[in-house]
Formats: C-alpha cells, structure tokens, sequence
C-alpha cells in the first residue's frame, strides 16, 4: 500500500511538471499534464498546451505507441466530461482506451464537471484515485481556480518599497528601489498573469510600458484607471500593442480623445459613480475571460485595491534602503485601522531573496471591512 502511494506521488510530480510546460498560456483553461504508466513504466505523456488545442488526457492518449489496457493515468485534474467546448470529453476518451485505474490531482472546481468526470469513470469501471499532491495542484491552477468559481480574476497585488514602508522620496522618485532581479521577477509575474491594473497617477509619473520583456513570453492586457483622461495620447500605454482598456468616467464619453483611443483599438469601459467600483471592474474583466490580474499602482490604488476586497495574494519586494521623512510616500496609503486585532492578515507566507531585496509572498486571511 505504501508503495502504491510513493509510485503515485512520484508519478503526479511528473504529470504536474508536465503542466508547467504551458507557462500559463492556456487561460481561461487550467494548466494540465499527464502521463501514462504500464508495468511501472511512463509509455506516453501529454500537456494542455493552449485553450481550444486538445486536453492533456487526450494528447497522453493519442501520443501511446502500445496498447494501454491495464494503464494507468496520472493526470493533475479530473477529466472533463461535458461537451459544450472546443474538445471531446476526456471522460470518452478514457474509457475507449482500454485504461483501468486513474489517479487525479484534484477534482475540477468547473460546476460542468465537479465530481462528474470521477463519477463517470467509476461507472464503467475504472478506478479512481483522488486527492494525489493536491496542494501543489492547486497553487499551479490558484488564478483558474478563483475565476470558475467566482468568475473573477485571482487578483496579486505587487509592492516594491523600502526597509521603511516607501515607494517613493517626497520627489516622487522610485527608479529603482528594488534590484535588477527583481523586477526580472515582476516581468516574468507580468508574463503569466491575463492582465495588469494600474492608475492615471503613476501611468503620469513614470510612462510605464508593462510588458514583460521575457524572451517568448506574453503581455499582459493593460487596465487603466483613467477617470478623467489625464494621461496624454503619446504615452505608453495609449499605444498597443499590447492591448489596454481605459476606465474613464462616463461624463468623458464625448471627449474628443475617446475617438482616437477606440481607432488605436483600445476599448473604453465607463462608470458612473463618484469613484469606480473596483468590485465591479473584476466583474467587468471576469465577463472578458480575465482569469488573473496584478496590480501596479501607488498608495492609493495599493490601499483602495486591499479595502475594496479584491486582492487574494500579496507579493513584496522590500529593498535594503531607507528614505524616511513624512513626506515620502508609503506603500499602502487611505484608511487605517485603529486597532491590531483589525489589521489585514497575511497567511501561508513564503520569504526569499532576489538579489539582496527579501521578496515576500502570501496570501489575505480575511478583509474587515469598515
């Protein structure tokens, strides 16, 4: 029995490291890999490369050179089994290949199949494992798994300040607080998630370009909080590729630039209210097949971000220097809790250096709201 589990471990991590092989570009898809072992050995394997190309079930099973009666498939989750998509369902393909014991990461959190796929697969036979490196699964698929549940982007806010809580001298200065391998980091963050939020505050401060600079890799869709289109025309972010959507006012509807930002092929988003609804642009992207979102802002998107309920995880760069003053600006700026038992907390905290800045990571505990 033991042996079984130590072989099921063994073989997950290879079907897991099989997943990462996409680089999170199958969205709004997981990332999912397999293989398939027979007397102990892999005889085929396969990945979900990209959203519409063939799941990773399927791939193990159509790349098989033998028979694969009396396999078994270790593949990272559960086998889809609806067919209103671009593929077959996997559960199909399973049960026609002649394999007779399936060992699962986790079970898909999609309501199309949650629990169907297994329940399938257990009817005609096949035994099912579940619940192998679960974990490790999860944290892979965190940005798919918040948005088939709730239909919003998983949502990382990203900080880079000083041992002192800074983000900037009172000059407004902030290039560069971190060290060059950390922003290499961001940049490759930038390259795995769907988009990027940001503020006409700092877009005005810096010209940011937010792409990601890594060899082969994707931009992020740019989301700019442009209220009242602050932010001249020439500027980066005003100019795709890669893409952007403006949030702007509705009152700025009828402003001569919308005209030329929508011929430039940006789409314009429109609120009403005094201050736009955070809550409600995650659920404005979410419709758009948004699946995850880092946001790169200042003080104050930094704080309305955290007290507006979205941020699931929060990633730190803190640099070994110390501006100081009152003057200079803090990393989370807005409301304040007046006491400690009411402060933000940071669970699941992970702490490593990036070229002499400490890089912390976790995830929000819970949000009291005021």
């Amino acid at each position: 029995m033991q042996s079984n589990i130590l072989d099921d471990k063994f073989f997950m991590k290879k079907a897991l490291l099989l997943a990462k092989k996409a680089n999170w570009r199958t969205s709004p898809n997981p990332m999912v890999g397999a293989v398939i072992v027979k007397n102990g050995k892999i005889i085929s394997e396969g990945y979900h490369k990209k959203a519409g190309l063939p799941h990773a079930e399927a791939e193990a099973i159509r790349n098989a050179n033998e028979s694969l009666k009396g396999a078994t498939l270790y593949v990272t989750l559960e086998p889809c089994c609806h067919k209103d998509k671009k593929t077959p369902p996997c559960t199909d393909a399973i049960i026609n290949s002649g394999i007779n014991r399936v060992v699962i990461g986790m079970r898909d959190p999609n309501p199309k199949v949650s629990g169907k796929g297994v329940e399938i697969l257990n009817n005609h036979g096949i035994k099912v494992i579940e619940g192998v490196l679960e974990e490790e699964v999860k944290k892979l698929n965190e940005f798919y798994i918040k948005y088939i549940t709730t239909s919003r982007p998983f949502v990382i806010l990203k900080i880079a300040m000083t041992l002192d809580g800074k983000i900037a001298t009172p000059l407004g200065e902030s290039k560069w607080i971190t060290s060059e391998k950390s922003r290499k980091f961001v940049h490759l963050i930038r390259s795995r998630v769907d988009a990027l939020l940001s503020a006409y505050g700092t877009v005005l401060k810096d010209n940011p370009m937010f792409t990601s600079r890594i060899k082969g890799g994707k931009n992020p869709l740019r989301v700019i909080i442009d209220p009242e289109l602050k932010i001249p025309l020439n500027y980066h972010v005003y100019n795709p590729p890669p893409n952007t959507i403006a949030v702007v006012h509705e009152k700025k509807l009828n402003d001569k630039n919308i005209k030329h930002l929508i011929h430039r092929g940006i789409e314009i988003v429109s609120f009403s209210s005094e201050k736009v609804d955070l809550q409600w642009l995650m659920e404005e992207l979410g419709k758009r097949q948004i699946t995850s979102l880092m946001i790169e802002g200042g003080s104050s998107l930094n704080s309305y971000a955290l007290w507006s309920g979205i941020v699931d995880k929060l990633m730190i760069f803190i640099a070994p220097k110390i501006i100081g003053g009152a003057q200079s600006y803090p990393s989370i700026g807005g409301n304040i809790y007046k006491n400690l038992d009411e402060a933000f907390e940071i669970k699941d905290l992970k702490i490593r250096m990036f070229g002499g800045d400490i890089f912390i990571e976790g995830y929000l505990k819970g949000l009291k709201k005021f």
